[in-house]
């Protein structure tokens, strides 16, 4: 967690001490103002995390304080805990009135202080992590609600209607939408429609501003697919709560979706691996293959700095690239010797096959695409669809070179697997007609960055491959096989 910058103001020498302490225990950095003037040019001139400000203080009291704070664009998402010795159901109603996140007695400051900061915090850094669109055609509200929202920490984005609210939504797309019904050139209910008629936007929280308090009305937006309805005029306090309520538990169930879409990802996934696993084993010449691709590509993803999840997809599509072969028939999958050109225009059906058995998954979307395409060519003579060039997808051309390179080194019922160097050498000859050139570059510095001292393999010396790499400055030596 990032060190807070608090601002701490109180007019009290003895009482800011006793506070320093705290906070220095609580591990934060802290600026002190003797009175609320003294307060508000230092949060002015500085950005702070978070304030705690006395309410009794000459100059400007911490009402009033508070309210400049929160009535300035440029301080009003601060978070303010008032702490005070005046603790009645009154000053308590100021304190929240005039913008306060929290209000604590000084009696009680020893016990919940800390807890009170980190709930604050915690909440404020939760809620500026969230973008409200707002939308009206009228200046007043959308100037009030901007203003309650960013004082409740959340960043804002405004349009006057549904059209300009639908622009904005292209470019940047918010976590939920408060929306007026009534306005020009697009009203709310049409908004409202359009957004649910694609998935993706009709998940977004709509909630609708309206003076129509007709119970029709409201019941037919609930229908259309708002999450809410305001009738105006309404407490600002109330746009938050529901604001913040609305988004606590769109969280939660999109975090229980993403947890059953994942549980049910990973089952399927682990099927369908021992559904290759079982495939490979029929032939002990393409045992293995499958995982020894998804190592490759995995490495070479990982050299192109790919992060996290694009990697694990990548390993992913690499074990099930071959799926397809699940319908090629056994008396041409397991032919010893080669195969006749009838014979090989089944096997060629297999990407089409894999895509065809994995392509109703919503799941695994992403790496249909690398299952169909792996076997295309750069030049445009590859299979099944001859795309050429960047017309093949990216992980699909990464998986082509990782699937050359282990079938080439594998033994096979007519052949003995090639040396490393034989095959880094055939690589580097195909570079640019059947492989992608640059994904032939990542895959060679992806093994020679394997380069170990004593580790028996041979060298393509006097090849295209070690000039290539002679030119880049690496050494070339002895490589293992990475499986």
């Amino acid at each position: 967690m990032d060190i807070p910058n608090i601002l701490v103001v109180d007019d009290s020498a003895v009482f800011r001490q006793l506070l320093l302490k705290q906070l220095d225990e609580f591990g934060s950095r802290v600026t002190q103002a003797e009175d609320g003037q003294q307060g508000l040019e230092r949060a002015l001139s500085e950005p702070f995390d978070l304030i705690i400000s006395d309410v009794e203080m000459p100059r400007m009291n911490g009402f009033k304080f508070c309210k400049e704070i929160k009535n300035n664009p440029t301080t009003r998402n601060i978070p303010v805990i008032m702490l005070s010795s005046l603790d009645s159901d009154t000053d308590i109603d100021k304190g929240f009135q005039a913008g306060a996140a929290a209000y604590i007695s000084k009696a009680e400051a020893n016990g919940g202080l800390c807890s009170t900061i980190e709930r604050v915090l915690e909440k404020f850094k939760s809620n500026h992590r969230h973008l409200i669109l707002v939308v009206d055609d009228s200046l007043t509200i959308r100037a009030l609600v901007q203003k309650g929202l960013e004082t409740a920490g959340f960043k804002v984005a405004i349009a006057e209607n549904g059209k300009q609210a639908l622009a904005l939504i292209e470019k940047n797309r918010p976590n939920l939408i408060l929306s007026d019904i009534n306005m020009p050139v697009m009203d709310g209910i049409e908004l409202c429609k359009t957004l649910h008629t694609t998935t993706e936007l009709a998940s977004i929280p709509f909630v609708t501003m309206s003076s129509n308090s007709d119970r029709s009305i409201m019941r037919r937006m609930m229908e259309w697919g708002a999450s809410a309805y305001l009738v105006k005029p309404f407490n600002l306090e109330q746009v938050v709560i529901t604001v913040e309520k609305l988004l606590s538990d769109h969280f939660l169930i999109v975090l229980k979706d993403k947890q059953r879409l994942e549980a049910e990802r990973s089952m399927m996934l682990a099927s369908i691996t021992s559904l290759i696993v079982a495939l490979e084993a029929r032939d002990h010449y393409t045992r293995g293959h499958s995982e020894a691709v998804a190592t490759l590509v995995s490495g070479m993803a990982a050299q192109m700095n790919m992060n996290p999840d694009e990697i694990e997809s990548l390993g992913i599509a690499g074990r099930l690239h071959d799926i397809g072969k699940i319908g090629v028939p056994d008396n041409i999958l397991l032919k010893a010797g080669r195969l006749t050109e009838a014979e090989m225009s089944i096997v060629r059906q297999h990407p089409s096959i894999g895509a065809s058995i994995l392509g109703s998954n919503p799941s695994i979307r992403e790496l249909i695409p690398v299952i169909r395409h792996h076997h295309e060519r750069f030049d445009g003579k590859g299979y099944p669809d001859g795309l050429k060039g960047t017309q093949i997808p990216l992980w699909a051309r990464m998986t082509a070179v990782a699937d050359t390179y282990h079938a080439l080194t594998s033994d096979r019922s007519y052949r003995r697997g090639m040396s490393q160097g034989k095959t880094l050498s055939i690589i580097e000859d195909v570079r640019g007609t059947q492989l992608c050139p640059e994904c032939v570059d990542i895959f060679i510095d992806f093994i020679f960055d394997f380069v170990e001292e004593g580790v028996e393999g041979e060298t393509p010396q006097g090849s295209n491959l070690a000039s290539h790499k002679k030119k880049q400055g690496v050494q070339t030596g002895r490589i293992r096989l990475v499986s």
